[in-house]
């Protein structure tokens, strides 16, 4: 079941399109990519999803219902601009943030406990947020984003201004929140943050969705048949069925070549024909990263052009 769909939105300002027709499903209990270059729409459909604007055309459904205000409540919400008093203190500003979530002041401090010790901040709970780092800030936005335990978590650029080590961290904790049931829309430029946490994704660009799926299938589906081999010896030539891209030596006696093999050949094919010229040190299939893939599909220098139809690849 899908927890949040939004159907042919259209958003528009003034002579700008920012979204055209554009149609996403978000399955439950998912880690949900939405990418896109800037200015692809990405922040108007968030925009929508989180009722600070309404569409010009089209519709949201939050569980199968029409978006509504009472909504909000279940949303949480990062934005990549982020909102914090500045002069207000960390401990007094989330228990209002909490309690304008709809918890009381008791719930909202048992909560505020519990992450306090798992983030370790025990010390912030006094200090003026002006006083923390760009890293620390976030960390206390993440708190308030989480803390009335939302079904739905919008994080935009949730890494922005963090370390590794605290980047891990967060990532550690939105796999932990998807285990215990929550949804999360996930907008980065970080390509390998998606592939480490990402299910599904969809790809805007100029308003547009070119391309959406799970990132299973949609790294399949740019899948070109070709094999990276690691050999010891010399590759003379082989059979017409295999296409050699590029061989290369790596050491002194140690080759690479990427190999592409033709439809009416298998892996099987491509190895027997190796192993009767060379020794074969490994082998394995060039699969294109999530970032090849977001390069191709917004330049159509390749698989996917602006304009083309959506390609949805749902099936794993």
């Amino acid at each position: 079941m899908n927890i949040l769909e939004a159907n042919h939105v259209v958003k528009r300002y003034a002579n700008h399109t920012a979204l055209s027709d554009v149609s996403v499903s978000i399955p439950r209990q998912s880690i949900f990519g939405l990418l896109g270059p800037n200015g692809a729409g990405k922040t108007s459909l968030i925009r929508i999803i989180t009722q600070i604007t309404a569409p010009d055309r089209g519709e949201i459904l939050f569980q199968g219902e029409r978006l509504h205000p009472r909504h909000i409540a279940r949303i949480g919400y990062l934005p990549e601009e982020r909102g914090l008093y500045k002069k207000m203190k960390v401990g007094e500003q989330l228990l209002y943030l909490a309690q304008l979530k709809g918890l009381t002041k008791p719930e909202a401090m048992d909560r505020l406990k519990h992450w306090f010790k798992k983030f370790e901040i025990q010390t912030w709970w006094g200090k003026n947020v002006e006083d923390l780092s760009k890293g620390m800030q976030q960390k206390i936005q993440f708190v308030a984003t989480v803390l009335h335990e939302p079904e739905l978590i919008i994080l935009d650029e949730p890494f922005s201004g963090f370390d590794p080590i605290n980047a891990n961290l967060i990532k550690d904790e939105i796999l932990e929140l998807r285990e215990k049931g929550s949804t999360i829309i996930f907008s980065t430029h970080r390509m390998e943050s998606v592939e480490e946490l990402c299910d599904h994704i969809a790809l805007l660009n100029q308003s547009h969705k070119v391309l959406d799926g799970t990132t299973k299938a949609i790294r399949n589906q740019f899948k070109t048949n070709t094999y990276i081999v690691a050999f010891e010896g010399d590759l003379a030539s082989l059979p017409p069925d295999f296409d050699v891209l590029e061989n290369r030596r790596l050491e002194e006696d140690l080759h690479q070549a990427k190999i592409r093999i033709h439809s009416a050949a298998t892996p099987n094919d491509l190895l027997s024909a190796l192993i009767r010229q060379v020794r074969v040190q490994s082998f394995r299939e060039s699969i294109p990263s999530m970032n090849d893939i977001f390069i191709t599909s917004v330049t159509g220098n390749g698989k996917e052009t602006v304009g083309n139809p959506t390609r949805s690849v749902y099936t794993e």
